[in-house]
């Protein structure tokens, strides 16, 4: 765990109102990198979609948040290939969350809450492209005290290993206190191996296996509501967009050699800020970048490090938005710090997620229900 000391909604009915401001951490604001000359394509259009996952034959796999799975292709989008719509609700922040393939798309997982609001992972085995739905089963689940910060997203790590996201519970303000707490799921990342045992097994180095007052399946802690977070494809670092309570929202990195732990402070802190007069923890890892919601911006929507081949200008600048703002901007960070910033000068409306296909490019989701590809100018 790298430590630096220093001194968050997918939205209540999936809308806050705010402001951005983007800056720094420091007072010290980067150099803008090198600009790429950006478009918007739409591809598809989808009824609230909200998360979605490279899938097999060059396909993207879209979750529309009513509970329904797309593919998409070079033809467009498909029908469903899932509904399971009769087992969730859009209730205050609830739904399908997110989705993800295993490393070798021999597995399907889906996350979402059901009829009682419960985090539910499950699992579905992949034939010859296909879903096989008599092969479901639930991999893990977490009550919810609240229908809001449900986090959702799940994702593959490179070291094989599905990571999952839990909000801190909702209300506001972590009334129980779960972000700093080591003994419930709520507010952490979770790293788990859904191949390792039924229902999972726990990798042994997780950084709490054999703390008996800590969950084994924690990677990291101090989580609000991680939205979303992603994989560098190309170093494997972890950044995670958590979303900030009334003034900061936070991008959090961590580098393809921690070995877990991290704690981001929640709800001791507010990305640098201390909370309602919280003290810093010792071993608060700060977020690699922060903003304020001075501007337009209320939530922020963690993205990607584009690694694909379309546009040469914005290889490595990691790409975000904000659902409030929809403005894409860029980061460039080097060794957990970031040396640049930049707006891409695109809007993607009410951006609620990012997917990454398979040859590296990226797409934007508007809740709304605009698919768009981000491309050259």
């Amino acid at each position: 765990m790298k430590v630096r000391t220093r001194s968050s909604a997918i939205l209540g009915t999936i809308c806050l109102v705010g402001s951005l401001a983007l800056g720094p951490a420091s007072a010290d604001e980067p150099a803008a990198p090198k600009q790429a000359a950006v478009a918007l394509t739409e591809v598809a259009t989808a009824q609230n979609p909200v998360a979605g996952a490279a899938g097999p034959d060059d396909t993207v796999w879209i979750a529309e948040r009513a509970g329904t799975v797309r593919v998409l292709t070079g033809q467009g989008l498909g029908e469903p290939v899932l509904d399971i719509s009769a087992e969730t609700t859009t209730d205050g922040e609830r739904g399908l969350l997110g989705v993800a393939f295993d490393n070798d798309f021999a597995h399907f997982y889906i996350s979402y809450t059901n009829l009682e609001g419960t985090s539910t992972i499950d699992e579905f085995a992949v034939q010859d492209g296909a879903l096989q739905p008599d092969t479901r089963r639930t991999v893990l689940t977490q009550t919810q005290p609240y229908e809001n910060h449900n986090g959702g997203d799940i994702k593959f790590g490179p070291d094989g290993y599905l990571y999952i996201a839990l909000g801190d519970g909702g209300a506001g303000g972590d009334p129980q206190g779960n972000g700093q707490k080591l003994d419930t799921l709520l507010g952490k990342i979770l790293r788990i191996d859904p191949a390792g045992a039924e229902p999972y097994a726990i990798p042994s180095d997780n950084p709490f296996v054999g703390d008996p007052n800590a969950k084994d399946e924690i990677w990291s802690y101090g989580l609000r509501n991680p939205w979303r977070f992603s994989f560098d494809s190309g170093t494997g670092d972890l950044l995670i967009g958590d979303v900030g309570q009334s003034d900061w929202e936070e991008i959090d990195w961590s580098p393809a050699s921690s070995e877990g732990g991290e704690n981001y402070g929640w709800a001791s802190m507010e990305g640098t800020h201390p909370f309602r007069g919280g003290t810093e923890p010792a071993n608060h890892v700060p977020p690699v970048f922060e903003y304020d919601r001075n501007g337009l911006g209320c939530s922020v929507t963690g993205g990607y490090v584009y690694r694909g081949d379309a546009i040469p200008d914005l290889q490595g600048q990691y790409i975000y938005s904000d659902y409030c703002d929809g403005t894409l901007r860029t980061l460039k960070i080097e060794n957990g710090t970031v040396t640049g910033q930049g707006d891409l000068a695109v809007n993607g409306g009410e951006v609620i997620s990012f997917v990454q296909g398979g040859d590296g490019e990226l797409y934007v989701l508007g809740l709304g229900g605009s698919i768009s590809r981000i491309d050259a100018a």
